[in-house]
């Protein structure tokens, strides 16, 4: 297994918590400033990047509420755990980007454009975007560092889509989206200083708010698969077939299914032929040794289930997505 792999496999969980962090403590800071700036300035675009820090924020504590509730040992309802806590919790982030960040953004931006008033002091405004772009630079080069080991050879927009890790994958994103949003308000105070017409204040405030309802959708539908419940990665799934099929007693696999129940957890289904011969009492040996071997290859693979097949009837591949 590759080391992109194993980091993959075990959630990036240790490497997210980092990145939260760091997020979360440039978040709050970015917020004040930003509210400061519009108290002084009057800018809608700074009003809609304050909320928009203050969203990201709360964010960042919705990710480790996340991470708390998926350590809560298993129940008689819930006997596989809690391990899609994260996902739910990081689908729960989509909808306040959508509907607090974007949203309000939208709002605002109308707002300014049917009701335009001079911004005062758009020095001021332009000095705290400026800021703000460094701080959020800095927090998104660390969710990129602490994305490294997990993202391997990927692009970053194939690392997000292909993670069964949520966190990170969401910070990239939320960060992105903070560094463009920031530009959007950058550019419309800048046009509304220069032409003396406001209304590009309120016209960076509705990109703002198209920009994070565009972030929202995506990450609620990346977010949606996930809590669903995604099959192992390729490389997984081919390890997974290469240890089963390596057992001498195993004439075929007529299938293997997998689910993710977590990042770090791992649901694996097999009905498998044996070798013809084989007692009863020898096909459970066979089945605890494919066990074996299948956890040797992939770690998260906690929960196997290996069935003989009485009859040789292949399943229907499923639809590609």
């Amino acid at each position: 297994m590759s080391e992109a792999a194993a980091a993959d496999a075990h959630g990036g969980h240790g490497e997210s918590a980092g990145a939260i962090l760091a997020a979360f403590l440039a978040n709050i800071g970015i917020a004040a400033t930003k509210f400061i700036g519009f108290l002084i300035t009057g800018s809608s675009s700074l009003l809609a990047e304050s909320i928009h820090s203050v969203a990201d924020s709360s964010n960042q504590g919705l990710l480790v509420l996340g991470g708390k509730r998926a350590e809560k040992a298993p129940t008689e309802l819930h006997p596989y755990g809690f391990g899609r806590s994260r996902y739910f919790w990081s689908f729960v982030v989509a909808i306040v980007l959508f509907s607090a960040g974007g949203l309000f953004a939208l709002y605002e931006g109308w707002h300014k454009i049917s009701h335009p008033e001079e911004i005062s002091s758009p020095a001021v405004a332009i000095v705290i975007l400026v800021l703000a772009m460094c701080f959020e630079g800095f927090a998104l080069r660390t969710a990129l560092k602490h994305a490294r080991p997990a993202r391997g050879k990927l692009s970053v927009p194939q690392f997000v889509h292909r993670s069964r890790s949520p966190e990170l994958p969401v910070l990239l994103v939320e960060d992105s989206a903070a560094l463009c949003g920031l530009s959007f308000a950058l550019l419309g105070v800048v046009l509304a200083t220069i032409t003396g017409e406001p209304v590009f204040d309120g016209i960076g405030t509705l990109m703002i708010g198209a920009l994070l309802v565009v972030v929202g959708i995506f990450l609620a539908i990346e977010m949606q698969s996930l809590l669903l419940g995604e099959a192992a990665t390729e490389e997984h799934q081919e390890a997974i077939e290469e240890a089963a099929g390596s057992v001498p007693e195993i004439a075929t696999l007529v299938y293997v299914m997998t689910q993710h129940l977590s990042p770090d957890d791992l649901l694996v289904a097999i009905k498998v032929e044996f070798a013809e011969g084989l007692s009863a009492a020898d096909a459970a040996d066979v089945i605890n040794a494919a066990e074996a071997k299948i956890r040797a290859a992939v770690p998260i693979a906690t929960r196997i289930y290996i069935e003989p097949a009485a009859i040789a009837d292949r399943p229907a591949a499923p639809a590609a997505e």
